[in-house]
């Protein structure tokens, strides 16, 4: 009996328990990997974008609304909508352009032309507004030029037009190009045949099958246009009232020890991330629909 006993007690675990052994560990695993998440996220996002509308509201609404209609704030919002109409259209443009481009052909250089769309991507935005200033400044390489045809690019919006524009130039190529890929050149071709010339094989054919693809990335480019502070705080001055955009405004009414204002606007630039991720959910859930379909 011993011995039944002592054999028994020998014997492994049967795969059940070792299964069920697992599967409690993994799921330990998952929670504790959640936990970890939430409290990053906590830490980095949640907490901070909560602090900003405390910040925003402390005094009430009615304060809050005062801060939205100070001249220098109206002036710096009206000066961020302008950057982007002009900036938005243009790299939407090229961005179709270069996109077309890569995708629909095989040239020598084509890998190289791609890098060239990702410069933006790797190089700090401080680093392009320097740039900017080199080329353009007092002392750069066509600032006499410049100053003799009366023509000013810094501390003006030519330079944030700009700095802004090479910011933002990949993401509506980068949005396109696999889109364009993905769906062929066959449509087009048989378009074509059919005697569709090449504006109407584009408007009838290429844009419809590129649509959900380029609205995400004229998405995503005008939400950086709007919230780019690094380059355009280089080649802008910061002046209030003249060359000050809305993530400038912020930080200068923070250094004033205007905190309301500063958080105020802060709170705008959260609405507009707010919408962008929105707009990103609803076009990804169609491209998916799309893709199924």
């Amino acid at each position: 009996m011993n011995s039944n006993l002592v054999g028994h007690s020998l014997q492994p675990d049967s795969p059940d328990s070792q299964s069920s052994s697992s599967a409690g560990k993994r799921g330990w695993v998952k929670v504790v990997s959640i936990a970890v998440a939430i409290a990053y996220l906590s830490l980095i996002l949640f907490i901070p974008s909560l602090n900003v509308f405390v910040q925003a509201f402390k005094g009430g609404f009615g304060p809050f609304m005062d801060n939205l209609t100070e001249r220098n704030f109206l002036h710096s919002v009206q000066l961020t909508l302008v950057i982007a109409l002009i900036v938005v259209p243009i790299n939407t443009v090229f961005g179709l352009c270069a996109a077309w481009v890569i995708a629909r052909n095989q040239f020598r250089g084509r890998t190289f032309l791609i890098s060239l769309l990702d410069i933006p991507f790797a190089v700090s935005p401080v680093v392009a507004g320097l740039m900017i200033m080199l080329l353009y400044g007092r002392n750069g390489w066509f600032g006499p030029l410049l100053a003799a045809a009366n023509i000013k690019i810094v501390f003006a919006m030519p330079a944030m037009v700009l700095a802004s524009a090479f910011i933002t130039l990949p993401f509506v190529a980068r949005e396109v190009i696999p889109v364009l890929e993905e769906a062929g050149s066959e449509q087009e071709e048989a378009a074509k045949t059919l005697g569709a010339n090449d504006w109407q094989v584009f408007w009838r054919v290429t844009l419809p099958n590129i649509s959900w693809g380029l609205l995400y990335g004229v998405i995503l480019t005008n939400a950086r246009v709007m919230g780019e502070f690094g380059a355009v705080s280089v080649v802008s001055g910061n002046i209030t009232g003249k060359t000050q955009t809305l993530p400038l405004f912020v930080e200068e009414a923070y250094k004033q020890y205007q905190t309301q204002a500063a958080f105020s606007a802060a709170v705008l630039l959260a609405g507009l991330a707010f919408v962008t991720l929105v707009l990103k959910e609803i076009l990804e859930r169609k491209t998916r629909i799309k893709e199924v379909e």
